[in-house]
């Protein structure tokens, strides 16, 4: 019985949808995995410079592991004084906005976008994700489309953020919630 799960033979990506052509696409996954990713850990420069080579707009002072994977580095905007841990994921299909002072810690997942499971075509869409200034995101924090992470607050490891934080908190849990105040030194 068919009870109108997604056909994904009816699925097609927007037109623009990526932001660039498909062989920007490549070249930029090519590069991220060798030249990015090959990198020494001390080559904060390097690949600072890629990024921008591709469209990221990095503020001062930002310190990206080789490990990090960008997916869209045109649909990422960085402050100033950013610290991205090994292994996290900035899955850019939709814009990613972080402030300055961010910290975004290993093996956290960004994700800004997703499918609408209701429909059979199973649409893809973008949602902006925004990182406040002062934020710090701690270890293996999965961060859904739409969300916006409050200036000052923490994210405790291994969270599930689906909704909105608010400011100078600190949250964890699945699904994240506010949990007390972040004490401000």
């Amino acid at each position: 019985m068919d009870r109108g799960y997604q056909k994904l033979n009816q699925f097609s990506l927007p037109k623009g949808f990526r932001g660039r052509s498909a062989v920007v696409v490549q070249l930029w996954w090519l590069v991220q995995s060798t030249l990015f990713a090959m990198s020494p850990q001390f080559m904060f420069g390097w690949r600072r410079f890629l990024l921008k080579a591709f469209g990221a707009v990095l503020g001062a002072d930002v310190l990206i592991r080789p490990s990090v994977r960008v997916t869209y580095p045109w649909k990422v905007k960085i402050g100033n004084r950013v610290w991205i841990g090994d292994n996290a994921e900035l899955y850019s299909l939709g814009e990613i906005e972080i402030g300055d002072d961010v910290v975004i810690s290993q093996k956290s997942y960004l994700c800004a976008a997703s499918h609408d499971y209701e429909k059979p075509n199973f649409d893809i869409f973008a949602q902006k994700i925004i990182v406040n200034d002062g934020a710090w995101i701690a270890t293996d924090v999965f961060i859904a489309p739409g969300v916006a992470i409050g200036k000052g607050s923490v994210v405790g490891a291994r969270s599930t953020v689906l909704s909105d934080m608010p400011e100078s908190m600190v949250c964890y849990g699945y699904p994240a919630k506010p949990m007390k105040p972040r004490i401000n030194n």
